[in-house]
């Protein structure tokens, strides 16, 4: 089995469940008690329900998904983990484009038929100089 394709194609379909625009769809792809450290939100997220309602407000920003700079994956029977650099791209209604660029971990757990996201940490790079 390719494993380390099985992970890529994991961000990928993630990647494509931002660009639906559909919280749930996005959500779907967590554990159920999965958490959720988000980019751009203090607040951690525990279990579906508010990780459904952190990607509500960050898909009303309009995400065009995600471009990975660097990918660090590891399988270690199953878990898997798939850290690294991503950048966002956003353009929010009445705002002007803008752009992220954020540290990833995604920790997935094989649950019996499919991989699912038990644990996603996701926060801004540091500023430069600093």
């Amino acid at each position: 089995m390719d494993y380390f394709h099985d992970i890529e194609s994991l961000f990928e379909e993630w990647n494509e469940a931002l660009q639906s625009g559909d919280p749930s769809r996005v959500t779907d792809l967590y554990a159920f008690n999965a958490v959720l450290l988000p980019t751009l939100s203090n607040r951690v997220r525990h279990g579906q329900a508010e990780i459904e309602d952190y990607f509500r407000g960050f898909l009303a920003k309009h995400p065009s998904g995600a471009r990975v700079e660097q990918s660090n994956i590891r399988v270690y029977g199953d878990t898997a983990l798939n850290s690294g650099i991503y950048v966002f791209a956003f353009t929010p209604p009445d705002q002007e484009p803008y752009s992220v660029r954020a540290r990833f971990t995604f920790v997935y757990h094989w649950h019996g038929d499919r991989w699912l996201i038990v644990e996603h940490h996701s926060s801004l790079m540091p500023e430069e100089g600093r």
